[in-house]
């Protein structure tokens, strides 16, 4: 079975075969959120949501409005990693696996930078 997995320096953390990455823009306050999804081609983008829009928030387009949230169904080929950065401006990025969220940092040390999302066995 593959899964998503994050990888900093020799750390591996394998999670699941399905997560959600959400944050918070630093000067919007916007949440962003991401599904993803782990397959023997790479990590799949499923569905986005964005709270609200601005600073460098758009929702994706062909976005509807549901709730407080734009949801999209991007059209991504899979991607081999994701590289996820830390500016230490905002909250740690939230992995979230069967509807439980969690900082970034009790995954992976929290001054690791960068961070990469990659699939693994």
């Amino acid at each position: 079975m593959v899964f998503a997995c994050l990888v900093s320096g020799a750390t591996v953390v394998r999670l699941a075969a399905a997560i959600t990455l959400a944050w918070t823009h630093s000067v919007q306050k916007s949440v962003w959120q991401e599904d993803w999804r782990a397959t023997p081609g790479g990590l799949e983008l499923t569905e986005v949501r964005v709270e609200g829009s601005g600073a460098g928030m758009e929702p994706p387009d062909g976005a509807v409005l549901k709730g407080r949230f734009y949801v999209a169904h991007p059209v991504l080929a899979p991607q081999r990693e994701v590289i996820l950065r830390r500016s230490g401006a905002t909250a740690d990025w939230q992995v979230c696996i069967a509807g439980t969220c969690r900082p970034m940092a009790e995954f992976v040390p929290p001054e690791a930078d960068p961070v990469t999302l990659t699939t693994c066995e």
